[in-house]
């Protein structure tokens, strides 16, 4: 496990790996006078999870987003090699006669960023969502073999 925990929440493996962009915040954890998060925005989906595991043929990301519609969730590859998941929850509207007893669902903005590796072809990555879990594959560019010609010995 890695000992520099992640801002959003990531299980990152090792402090040291190439393809995270997760950013270590001291400040994570720590909650306001009201007990709740400091900045509304920035807490609203910190926690969510993605999965991202390789086969032979791609690399692929599942994301737990409970609540969330296709439209309000998008996947964009930048600069070519950064796959970037972000999203919005709305808030929920507010009666001025409710009484709120728990607030623990949060609404607001999310980002999770990952540096994919050079043989991920980023022109076909390919996404769905079904149940709250999105699902990003990106597939891998084939891995070439050395071509091996026997050469005969004579003498």
């Amino acid at each position: 496990m890695s000992l520099i925990p992640s801002i959003f929440g990531g299980r990152r493996m090792n402090v040291f790996d190439p393809f995270s962009l997760d950013v270590w915040d001291p400040f994570e954890g720590f909650l306001t006078q009201a007990n709740a998060p400091a900045n509304k925005d920035v807490a609203a989906f910190t926690n969510a999870k993605v999965d991202w595991r390789e086969t032979p043929e791609a690399h692929v990301f599942k994301a737990d987003l409970p609540g969330l519609r296709k439209e309000e969730v998008k996947v964009e590859v930048e600069d070519g090699n950064i796959l970037q998941i972000s999203g919005e929850r709305s808030s929920e509207n507010e009666e001025k006669s409710d009484k709120w007893h728990r607030v623990e669902r949060s609404s607001g903005k999310f980002m999770r960023r990952f540096r994919l590796p050079q043989n991920a072809k980023v022109d076909e990555v390919k996404a769905s969502m079904e149940n709250g879990v999105l699902s990003v594959t990106v597939p891998k560019v084939p891995e070439k073999k050395p071509e091996v010609k026997s050469i005969d010995i004579f003498g």
